[in-house]
């Protein structure tokens, strides 16, 4: 009997280690992600152009001033 009562005891330590070890795969999964955010956030900050047309604006990505804007932030 007693033999039995340590092991369930063992077991719902377990459980409990299992449920910590889940929630610190989640938070590192979510910091994860927030960097991946943040990352992508300087990478379009870095790679936006600064070329303007006269009567447009070139935006990210595109170098180019044509006068057919694209996307984002417009540079004046």
């Amino acid at each position: 009997m007693l033999l039995l009562l340590l092991l369930l005891q063992l077991l719902l330590l377990l459980q409990q280690l299992l449920i910590l070890l889940l929630l610190l795969l989640l938070l590192l999964l979510l910091l994860l992600l927030l960097l991946l955010l943040l990352l992508q956030l300087l990478l379009l900050l870095l790679l936006r152009c600064y070329c303007c047309c006269y009567y447009c604006c070139c935006c990210c990505f595109c170098c180019y001033c044509y006068c057919c804007c694209c996307c984002c932030y417009c540079c004046y």
